[in-house]
């Protein structure tokens, strides 16, 4: 089965999970050609390697604090903290308590 995805106009809500965070995944709210919104959920001490994604990304710390790692810096992002991260800019997470985010990537349509 298809993953459903938010609709143009529908209201998506990205409030704090609270109690509901450990029984939440990771998961994506909506995509079109040229965006992706997911919701990240890590729990304390959780990791997500370092990796890259081909377009800018934001990064929104809806709960908790997680720190984000590239080459060249750390960050620590709380609640209402947002960063951009460039193309290609190789980062890893590590959740320092119980976190959500909210990852906003631009996608470039295909050729």
């Amino acid at each position: 089965m298809a993953l459903v995805h938010a609709q143009p106009l529908d209201v998506v809500s990205v409030r704090p999970l609270a109690a509901h965070i450990a029984q939440t995944r990771t998961h994506s709210l909506l995509k079109t050609d040229r965006m992706q919104l997911m919701r990240l959920v890590l729990t304390a001490g959780q990791t997500l390697a370092e990796h890259q994604v081909a377009g800018e990304m934001t990064l929104l710390c809806l709960e908790g604090e997680v720190l984000v790692s590239t080459p060249g810096r750390q960050c620590r992002l709380a609640q209402g903290d947002l960063m951009l991260l460039p193309a290609r800019e190789p980062h890893a997470l590590l959740a320092r308590a119980d976190s959500s985010l909210l990852a906003t990537l631009l996608r470039h349509p295909a050729a």
